[in-house]
């Protein structure tokens, strides 16, 4: 390892302590958070673009916000959100309950572990998955999962933070975590410190099955892999 290199420190699996789901749910940094959800929704709808309908799965939903939302940008769709702690899919219901009975008939929160899902292979047309690899301490698990549960020319979203060198750290969660506050900003920190580099995610997704995906870089701050979703006839 290169001495600029900086060595990924994994974060717990599982978020859920209750002092970890309150900070995310919080009113301050559930602001923050908003705006940069709505950059993953607005590149999961480019994605789908053309596809009137489907079904959606987000993986590592926490508190719901993702799928609330873009179940609202695809009116046609139905989504599933499913997470291993049962404090987010405590919140992500009760944040369904407030959104309103329009959705109640197209979203679903269900308590699952991302390394084995309980859904048939070629389940949804767009999978989806936020903020969750560098949590995991086996990360080929959900990239195999992703690749099994979406259709033949389905689509793929998986974005996550990016870690930065090892020079460049305290700079990078002192101005991108300048929004968080108090036990937020720890998990800001550790997070980004469990993060994976663009070259790791591409021999991640090298060894993934996940065929005709590509992985992308958004600013300073994330990295991910793509694939968008074919035409239907």
């Amino acid at each position: 390892m290169a001495f600029l290199d900086f060595p990924r420190v994994p974060e717990p699996e599982v978020m859920d302590d209750a002092g970890e789901v309150e900070a995310y749910a919080s009113a301050a940094a559930q602001a923050h958070l908003d705006k940069i959800d709505d950059t993953l929704i607005g590149h999961a709808v480019r994605l789908v673009q053309g596809c009137r309908q489907g079904r959606a799965l987000d993986i590592g939903t926490g508190p719901g916000q993702i799928v609330i939302k873009l179940a609202r940008r695809l009116p046609g769709w139905k989504l599933s959100g499913v997470d291993r702690s049962p404090g987010m899919i405590e919140q992500a219901r009760a944040n369904l309950a407030r959104a309103g009975e329009e959705l109640d008939h197209r979203v679903t929160f269900e308590l699952a572990d991302g390394n084995r899902l309980p859904f048939a292979d070629k389940s949804f047309e767009l999978v989806m998955c936020n903020s969750v690899l560098h949590h995991l301490s086996e990360p080929a698990n959900l990239l195999s999962e992703m690749a099994r549960l979406v259709t033949e020319g389905g689509a793929i979203l998986l974005r996550d933070l990016r870690r930065p060198s090892r020079l460049g750290y305290p700079l990078h969660v002192r101005w991108h975590g300048r929004n968080y506050s108090g036990e937020m900003r720890r998990l800001y920190r550790d997070s980004v410190r469990a993060a994976y580099t663009v070259p790791e995610l591409e021999r991640l997704l090298g060894s993934s099955g996940i065929s005709e995906a590509r992985v992308f870089q958004r600013g300073s701050t994330h990295i991910g892999v793509e694939r968008a979703a074919k035409a239907r006839a």
